[in-house]
């Protein structure tokens, strides 16, 4: 894949103190589990591939393939290491020997060991930015956010990030370390963020990162029901892509492929757009983490962040959020939504 300068992305600062990055990053979750087998030949060439576009934050996690998906990352974190912005989470704990377990830690003895487990799967000194995955009410942010800070003295972590926080709870944690970062749905189908969040984080400097900003491959227009999916696939436990819930958002999707024939594009990169122009929208800094196994994918959603929608087509696409049918999880207990 050609990395030349007018494929490659723009970049924007990760937050007031945060690193330069690619404005779109790279989810890579999908590369160890829950959307069906993966080609690892094939996804390590997706990451060269994304790299050569411009694309520099690479987003990970210690429960992806219960540390699977940070040892796959790390060769290549460390073949690059000076070019990448490497991401990892810790605060949800699962156990190889109960596939059902899921518990959130946010405990500081929890957070240490969290921590050292992860450099050393990664094979790094250093992570760049590490969020708290999920947030435990029962533990005091306070007390969360100063062993996460302990780790930025140690020399472990460069910068904190924080994933489903409400507004509220990201101000009180900026004021014990700054946050660079806040990782949280957001999508045509999810805008949760914006009920006090993207206000927070505007306020304070802080940088949003999008996950799953094409409804898990929904607004792709890629499948129209979880049925569709393999076995395996996670998304056949989420309410909004079953039963009539699938059938009803399917077609909430004709605006997407409107605005996309318009621009001579997918519906897809019309998807990833409006989220980049969120940017615009609420003052702050927004990077998008589109995960996906495929390079030529990854050339599909570098290239829309170069398409700009005009007030008609976000008009077009205004409603869609307020439509849809079913919660985006099965149990929204730890997202940011259940605490609002």
């Amino acid at each position: 894949m050609s990395d030349t300068n007018n494929e490659r992305i723009a970049t924007v600062a990760l937050g007031t103190d945060g690193p330069l990055v690619g404005v779109q990053g790279l989810g890579c979750m999908g590369i160890s589990e829950f959307y069906g087998p993966t080609d690892e030949s094939a996804a390590r060439a997706t990451l060269e591939a994304a790299l050569g576009l411009g694309v520099t934050l690479f987003d990970t996690a210690d429960i992806y393939g219960l540390g699977t998906n940070e040892e796959f990352l790390g060769p290549f974190v460390r073949a690059h290491r000076d070019e990448i912005t490497l991401a990892t989470k810790f605060g949800i704990e699962r156990k190889a020997d109960d596939p059902r377990h899921r518990a959130v830690r946010n405990d500081p003895a929890y957070i240490r060991q969290a921590v050292d487990a992860s450099l050393r799967r990664l094979g790094v000194d250093v992570i760049d930015l590490y969020y708290m995955h999920r947030r435990d009410p029962a533990v005091p942010l306070a007390e969360s956010v100063g062993a996460m800070a302990e780790l930025v003295r140690a020399g472990k972590v460069k910068h904190l990030g924080l994933s489903e926080v409400t507004g509220a709870e990201l101000r009180e944690a900026h004021a014990v370390h700054p946050i660079t970062a806040v990782q949280s749905e957001w999508s045509l189908f999810s805008r949760d963020v914006e009920t006090s969040l993207a206000g927070a984080a505007a306020g304070l400097g802080v940088a949003v990162v999008p996950y799953s900003p094409l409804g898990r491959g929904f607004l792709t227009g890629s499948f129209q029901a979880a049925s569709e999916l393999s076995a395996d696939d996670f998304r056949q436990a989420q309410p909004r892509f079953t039963g009539e819930n699938a059938k009803r958002n399917a077609d909430l999707l004709e605006p997407l492929r409107r605005a996309a024939q318009a621009h001579d594009a997918t519906p897809g990169q019309i998807a990833l757009a409006w989220v980049q122009q969120r940017a615009q929208v609420h003052g702050l800094a927004v990077v998008p983490i589109p995960g996906t196994r495929r390079a030529e994918r990854v050339r599909e959603n570098t290239a829309a962040t170069r398409i700009v929608l005009d007030e008609a087509e976000l008009g077009w696409l205004e409603p869609i959020a307020g439509q849809v049918s079913g919660d985006r999880y099965a149990d929204m207990s730890s997202t940011s939504a259940a605490r609002e």
